[in-house]
């Protein structure tokens, strides 16, 4: 039985739970993701600069629209979790289908949030109305996405090959929010000046973003994000094949109280949860206050494309390393080595920041490197323990709750990003940050400074401990995926 489950490749293997996934599909995956991207890491990344810049809201206000929004979503994720696992399949799937209906409305809320609109005084009330819509719809993809990929096979080599490519493919979609988004809306935005962007020299004609004369060149430039993303979306939805999916027996098990089954049995589950908390946080709080550190501490927005270009290698170009280091470090010394390597990228950024360094660009090349290179591996692989983690339940609990533990972690994460998105206006507010000032006082630098280096270097050191206790090996994770087939296999008899 064990070596017709394992080795056994059906001319069609739509339907074979081991199936070895091919490159062409994970590549696929990998470009419906960079809609996730666009719409999660961009507004991530931009949408505090926007409103507190642009739309001109107050810092504590933009801080209480990302604390409110997100906080509506630690409701509205368990219950978007059941709908889902209850869910019976179709002809096309049982995830793909909610994808595809909820893609539209994703990509017009999302854009809603850059209507050129003049500002007036409701406009706070305008922008979290548009954020809350926007995140409640982004739920109803994200996690019918996540569950997608513990849907594709059981193969644990097939499930690296998805993860990494999935990476690759996704941070080059990264790469095009942190590195390219901001020069094309600088391109688009008034008040035209010449300058170096440190990319081989060139010199470009570069707009001032950070002011409401911008907002047309906002919103044209995340429309033509939103147009691409859409379109890797529909790639993904033809090319992707769910391949291991609930009996109606499992799906007609699927309660709410299952949360707490499956928290209170799997330590694992416990242990990863904390370990997606404190990953969120520190990717978050590095890659948030990027904007304000580059404008504020360094001096040199226009440098953002060329050091963005250099910190986007390693996800991009490295990622092929990933199955050299899994193997020679193992499954927690991955992780290890890449959190360190991240704290060492964020130490040289401090250099570089308060030295005179920071009028070269060799160190904040060299800072962004690793610390991308580290927070990349690290934030990346962390989501190829998902699938063993379902496997696991679905093992002792004879239900497979992939919405529920996809619900489960993508709630701990926006419990991270609804901290990072409020710690960070929260303290530029307590430092004193004024928007309207082209230059901020020391004080104001300083509280920049602590949300871009200081806090996730402590949040990192955090996810290096909790790593330590994860308790579930390889060889356990296989031998339950065998047990579960074995099991299916004997129930259809």
């Amino acid at each position: 039985m064990d070596s017709k489950v394992t080795t056994s490749q059906p001319k069609d293997d739509r339907h074979n739970e081991f199936a070895k996934v091919k490159m062409s599909e994970a590549i696929a995956f990998g470009c419906g993701s960079i809609f996730q991207n666009f719409v999660f890491g961009l507004l991530g990344s931009y949408l505090l600069f926007y409103f507190t810049n642009v739309d001109q809201i107050a810092s504590y206000a933009g801080a209480a629209i990302f604390l409110i929004v997100n906080w509506i979503n630690v409701i509205w994720d368990p219950i978007v979790g059941v709908i889902i696992d209850k869910r019976k399949p179709t002809k096309h799937g049982k995830y793909k289908p909610l994808i595809l209906g909820w893609g539209l409305p994703m990509m017009a809320c999302a854009v809603s949030l850059f209507i050129p609109i003049p500002n007036f005084k409701g406009i706070f009330l305008v922008a979290g109305g548009t954020y809350i819509a926007t995140n409640m719809i982004y739920t109803m993809i994200s996690l019918p996405w996540g569950s997608l990929l513990a849907s594709i096979t059981r193969d644990n080599e097939s499930m690296t090959r998805l993860i990494s490519v999935n990476t690759l493919v996704g941070n080059i979609g990264y790469w095009l929010i942190q590195t390219i988004f901001p020069v094309i809306v600088q391109l688009m935005s008034p008040d035209k000046v010449m300058k170096k962007i440190g990319l081989f020299g060139l010199k470009l004609p570069l707009g001032n973003y950070a002011q409401p004369a911008a907002k047309p060149a906002w919103f044209k430039a995340y429309l033509l994000y939103m147009v691409i993303g859409f379109c890797g979306m529909l790639f993904a939805y033809f090319r992707v094949h769910e391949r291991v999916l609930p009996s109606p027996k499992e799906e007609q098990k699927i309660h709410f109280s299952d949360y707490w089954t499956v928290l209170k049995q799997s330590r694992g589950l416990r242990v990863f949860c904390w370990f997606v908390l404190c990953a969120c946080l520190w990717n978050s709080l590095s890659n948030g206050v990027w904007p304000f550190f580059m404008q504020y501490n360094i001096g040199h927005s226009e440098w953002i494309a060329a050091i963005g270009t250099i910190g986007s290698i390693p996800g991009i170009f490295l990622v092929a390393l990933w199955p050299w280091f899994r193997k020679h470090f193992g499954k927690k010394g991955f992780f290890y080595f890449f959190i360190i390597m991240f704290i060492v990228g964020e130490l040289l950024l401090w250099i570089w920041s308060v030295t005179p360094l920071k009028n070269s660009m060799w160190m904040g090349y060299l800072g962004s490197f690793l610390k991308s290179w580290g927070l990349t591996s690290a934030t990346g692989y962390m989501w190829r323990l998902s699938p063993e983690l379902i496997t696991f339940a679905e093992y002792h609990t004879g239900k497979r709750p992939a919405g529920i533990i996809k619900a489960l972690t993508g709630l701990v994460y926006k419990i991270g990003t609804v901290i990072a998105s409020f710690l960070p206006a929260f303290i530029n507010g307590l430092f004193k940050f004024n928007s309207h000032a082209q230059v901020q006082t020391p004080h104001a630098l300083f509280g920049i400074q602590i949300t871009q280096i200081w806090l996730p270097i402590i949040i990192a050191a955090l996810s290096y401990y909790f790593m330590s206790k994860y308790p579930l090996t390889d060889k356990q994770v296989d031998d339950m995926n065998k047990a579960i087939v074995e099991r299916k296999g004997a129930e259809k008899d």
